[in-house]
């Protein structure tokens, strides 16, 4: 199995894209809008490419946060809050805020597990700064660690309880760049003892089946090398300081952050650490790249997939319609409590 997780070009698989995925048997894919059109055609999708992998469960993921962030859109689909929602509800009632999260986070996965995702690129653990770009803004859970912890943990809950695993990022944290990882390489000069404030939320949260590294350069931690690309923030300060064990994606390697080819990003990435090399764009020729220049997944990196998948599950029950309304209801009526006491 190649440590690596592709994106498709479009509403179904090209040709040479089953070749290619086949034959290369990357760890799983990630889908964005461009992928889909309504139900059926996306349940399809996904059922292809279950189809070319001889495992029970094949890594199947979105960006399906709320808010600005989401690629399951209306009509088709619901349209849910943005984390700061929750954020503005504990601070009037935090067991009503952590109740809603899960509640929402459950009705969203079950979205996700109707039409054959199993794994949301969701929760966010960055903790908010002020000041800092909007790239993160009201994606964020708050910018108190332990609120967004608290809120995390919820949002890890209510994903499981639709079958869907979910996914902390940014690791080690996002919350306080100038810079948009998207267009240009964020510099953090943050001390040590800051940066604590940054790591505590995935440390009380570090037994989450997945994590996303963020392309940032720490310069207390690697003056050099950007998270994602830099062994001493993967291995002493992901994997020990913060305690987390679970399987270790990049975030998207075609992000202007990053120098060097794909494949050459890819290659460093896994170097350093990571279990899993995510590229997002389809390109034909980077994804050739990233398989000629990839070892094998390490049998590290394969218990570690396993295990993230294990509680998983590609399709919903008739029941689950009916369920999700209720959980909306639910969400609905606490913020709904939390705006009248405002």
């Amino acid at each position: 199995m190649l440590p690596a997780i592709f994106g498709l070009s479009g509403l179904v698989l090209t040709a040479d894209e089953r070749d290619f995925f086949r034959d290369a048997d990357p760890a799983g894919y990630i889908l964005f809008g461009r992928n889909v059109d309504n139900r059926e055609q996306l349940r399809a999708l996904t059922d292809s490419l279950r189809a070319l992998h001889g495992r029970d469960r094949t890594l199947i993921c979105i960006d399906q946060e709320g808010g600005r962030v989401a690629r399951l859109k209306p009509p088709q689909w619901l349209l849910f809050p943005p984390g700061e929602v929750f954020d503005r509800l504990y601070d009037t009632a935090p067991a009503s805020a952590i109740e809603a999260a899960r509640a929402n986070a459950e009705a969203l996965g079950l979205d996700l597990a109707e039409v054959g995702i199993n794994v949301d690129c969701l929760p966010l653990l960055d903790v908010r700064q002020p000041g800092a770009h909007n790239v993160i803004g009201d994606r964020a859970l708050g910018s108190e660690p332990l609120r967004v912890a608290a809120l995390g943990r919820a949002v890890l809950d209510g994903l499981a309880r639709a079958g869907v695993a979910g996914t902390i990022k940014h690791i080690p944290g996002h919350g306080r760049t100038t810079t948009d990882s998207h267009k240009a390489m964020p510099t953090v000069t943050a001390s040590e003892a800051e940066l604590e404030t940054d790591i505590a939320p995935f440390r009380a949260l570090k037994d989450a089946p997945i994590g996303m590294t963020g392309h940032l350069l720490f310069t207390a931690w690697d003056k050099r090398n950007p998270a994602t690309l830099s062994p001493f923030v993967i291995n002493e300060v992901i994997r020990k300081r913060i305690g987390f064990s679970g399987l270790l994606l990049t975030d998207d390697l075609d992000m202007d952050a990053l120098s060097g080819s794909v494949p050459q990003r890819a290659e460093r990435a896994i170097a350093a650490g990571c279990d899993i090399a995510l590229n997002c764009w389809a390109d034909m020729e980077d994804m050739v790249g990233i398989a000629r220049r990839l070892p094998a997944i390490s049998a590290q990196g394969a218990a570690r997939l396993e295990r993230a998948l294990a509680g998983t599950s590609d399709f919903t029950t008739p029941a689950a319609v009916e369920t999700q309304a209720a959980l909306i209801e639910r969400r609905d009526r606490l913020l709904a409590q939390a705006a009248a006491k405002a």
